[in-house]
């Protein structure tokens, strides 16, 4: 910015004149470093886009513009160590923070003191605010590398025990393996001299690989079946390469009918020695003189084992196919039920039922209203005969509690509060803690995949109780302006129309009181009817009011009883304008006993409505005739008018709040258009309809329609 001032003050910019207009007006430091700030960021901007194409169409390119933590998760004793140490990085670089944890095919075969150590790796991983992710194979280092590839890893955290590397026949380490697959990555190892060795934990793992008897027999089965089709073959003729194929394909079988690996080496082993036993020279002994036949049974051994190496690979794979497809299709679900959910209460019942269907445990929902937490909801299958209310004590509630104003995990399987029958997690979203969903395990462990369903689907349910809070949010805002709305149209429209009659009957009030002696009875009577008939003009405005009042707040109580038609038009005729008297009014009910089912005081507040309308706006003399008829479940209501009618603008809008029709009448009052809007809405209450049309040769018909209601005769 400085160099940039001189240069305008040398004259090298603008001239001199112009030069000073710009310096006193936009080319002030403020805005000169404000300009320089967004120059910069924009310029990074800029570059951080061009690096990701030119990363993602180069794979040599292998640098970043922003820090991405990864730490590896593993049951050993040295992984807390890890995990708190790339928390500390992240924080410090201000970078994102995940959490990679690779299931392998020994996941199955892991001990119990290994899968709760894995599971309070992953609770401590998320405490300290990663993003836990689960992958599937048996070469973690590839895993790892592929995953650090796609998701811009920058550095990886891995924890190390004091393993000793062989001296002959050593494979290359872990480490190695990855730095060989990931040159380019930073990767950080955790030393921690206290845990116990890998290998030792490896082979004790193995060790206690159990036999089945099932797989046992399934595995001697095959190799009979074998050794008797080879005997068949070799009595058809066929060669000892045919013999050798279908021992071949028995350890294929064995593989994949067996429940361990350990199956498949036997049955190669076997398999050999079955072979040499029953078709190689001399017969029936394990010798062998032929060195041929050595060579065969090397070659026989290295293609059953490799077949059956690759046959469990493929079967292993399968598994996790199965896992991720599973996960697929419940995510998928989930949030196709949870999008298609109208209420609150939905979403929440379909998150509970997806969770029950994964893990198969009733679910505890509590939902937070006014900043609190409600009553809890129990959800379970039909399966469950326990008492469920060891699930909803004081105790549960507390840490459900604590959940929610610590926005943590807790309860069973964590260190927090783990007395508790239930792991309580919260339903998270970005404005707070929308929920406490409840799991209850009864002294069972959530495994890896379990775990990370469960984050997934209460990440569903947050996402749409999120979407739905705001829309509930929204629609008040919306109510609440129309509210305001509407209290600024009644507080104009009632101060400017009320004006008139309370000024007619102030002023006909203070005649009467200073001058009624010299006035004659006739003058005096006229001065009354003014006063009354104004009176009625504010008492009609005051109950229309009201009912506005009533229904727009939903507060009115509706009444709906089984009433004559005959009856309810004349009582409404009996409070009729008492202008009414110059108007001839009709009333043509074909059938006496025409009943519909009705709040009576509201469809008299409706005929009066529209009577008085009808009074209002046609000359004197004119006819208005109410007709009532029949038509299927419902009965129709027609008030016909012959006055100068409505005009096309005024059908569509007539019945909207606060519209008046600018038509010349006797009466010079202005309405507040309040009339047929009430009367739409009371029809709207009784399921009803409300509509006008052009009565023939000239004038309106105002129709409404109620549901009909059958007559008792013996009543």
């Amino acid at each position: 910015p400085e160099d940039l001032v001189n240069r305008l003050k040398h004259g090298k910019v603008y001239k001199e004149n112009q030069a000073k207009r710009a310096l006193n007006n936009f080319f002030n430091m403020d805005n000169l470093i404000a300009l320089r700030e967004i120059a910069l960021r924009r310029t990074a901007d800029r570059v951080n886009i061009i690096s990701e194409k030119a990363k993602h169409l180069s794979s040599k390119l292998d640098y970043f513009t922003s820090e991405h933590i990864l730490v590896c998760l593993s049951p050993s004793p040295s992984n807390p160590k890890a995990i708190r140490t790339a928390a500390r990085m992240a924080n410090a670089f201000k970078g994102a923070f995940t959490a990679l944890y690779v299931e392998t095919s020994n996941y199955e075969y892991m001990t119990s003191e290994n899968k709760t150590r894995l599971h309070d790796n992953f609770k401590l991983a998320e405490q300290l605010g990663a993003k836990v992710t689960i992958a599937y194979d048996d070469n973690v280092a590839f895993q790892i590398a592929e995953f650090a590839r796609l998701s811009g890893i920058s550095k990886v955290v891995l924890g190390r025990s004091n393993t000793k590397k062989r001296i002959i026949f050593s494979k290359p380490t872990f480490v190695d393996t990855l730095t060989s697959l990931a040159p380019n990555l930073d990767i950080y190892i955790i030393p921690d001299k206290k845990s116990a060795s890998y290998r030792e934990l490896s082979i004790n793992q193995r060790r206690k690989e159990s036999f089945s008897l099932a797989s046992t027999l399934k595995t001697i089965g095959i190799i009979a079946l074998s050794t008797i089709i080879g005997l068949l073959f070799q009595y058809l003729g066929f060669s000892e390469a045919n013999i050798i194929t279908i021992y071949i394909l028995g350890v294929l079988l064995t593989s994949l009918v067996a429940s361990n690996k350990i199956y498949s080496i036997s049955s190669s082993i076997l398999s050999v020695l079955v072979f040499n036993f029953f078709f190689t020279d001399p017969r029936y002994t394990l010798q062998a003189y032929d060195p041929r036949h050595i060579v065969t049974f090397i070659v026989m051994f290295l293609s059953a084992f490799i077949t059956s190496s690759l046959t469990i690979r493929i079967k292993e794979y399968g598994k996790q196919a199965a896992q991720t497809a599973f996960r697929t299709k419940l995510l998928l679900e989930t949030n196709q039920m949870l999008q298609n959910a109208s209420d609150i209460n939905s979403i929440i019942n379909g998150t509970a039922n997806q969770l029950i269907k994964l893990l198969n445990k009733p679910v505890i929902f509590y939902q937070v209203e006014n900043n609190n937490l409600t009553e809890p909801m129990f959800f379970c299958d039909n399966t469950f005969n326990q008492d469920s209310s060891i699930y909803m004590t004081k105790a549960e509630k507390t840490v459900a509690e604590w959940v929610f104003k610590n926005n943590k995990h807790a309860g069973a399987t964590t260190n927090t509060l783990p007395g508790a029958r239930c792991l309580y997690l919260a339903v998270r979203g970005n404005e707070g803690v929308y929920a406490v969903a409840g799991i209850a395990l009864d002294d069972d462990i959530i495994d890896s995949f379990e775990n990370s369903m469960i984050i997934s689907i209460l990440g569903e349910c947050a996402v749409i109780l999120e979407k739905e809070l705001l829309s509930e949010i929204k629609k008040q805002a919306e109510i609440k302006a129309q509210r305001e709305q509407l209290r600024a149209n009644l507080l104009r429209a009632i101060s400017h129309d009320l004006r008139t009659p309370l000024t007619t009957i102030s002023g006909n009030a203070a005649v009467l009181m200073n001058s009624s002696e010299s006035l004659s009875k006739e003058k005096i009577n006229i001065l009354y009817e003014d006063i009354y008939d104004d009176s009625m003009w504010l008492i009609n405005l005051v109950e229309n009011l009201l009912s506005v009042t009533r229904i727009e707040d939903g507060t009115i109580n509706i009444h709906m009883e089984g009433e004559l038609l005959e009856e309810v038009i004349s009582e409404a005729l009996n409070h009729i304008n008492r202008k009414s008297v110059e108007h001839n009014i009709k009333v043509n009910i074909k059938d006496e006993f025409i009943m519909a089912k009705m709040d009576s005081q509201l469809i008299i507040q409706v005929i009066i409505n529209i009577v008085d309308n009808a009074i209002k706006y046609t000359n004197l003399g004119s006819t208005i005739e109410i007709s009532v008829r029949k038509n299927g479940e419902f009965v129709i209501v027609d008030i016909k008018d012959n006055g100068n009618g409505i005009t096309d603008v005024g059908k569509s809008n007539i019945f909207e709040m606060f519209y008046t029709e600018k038509n010349a009448s006797a009466d010079s009052r202005r309405g507040l258009g309040l009339g047929l809007s009430l009367c739409k809405s009371i029809i709207n209450v009784h399921g009803g309809t409300i509509s006008v049309r052009d009565n023939e040769p000239h004038g309106s018909i105002f129709s409404f329609t109620l549901k009909a209601e059958e007559v008792n005769l013996n009543e």
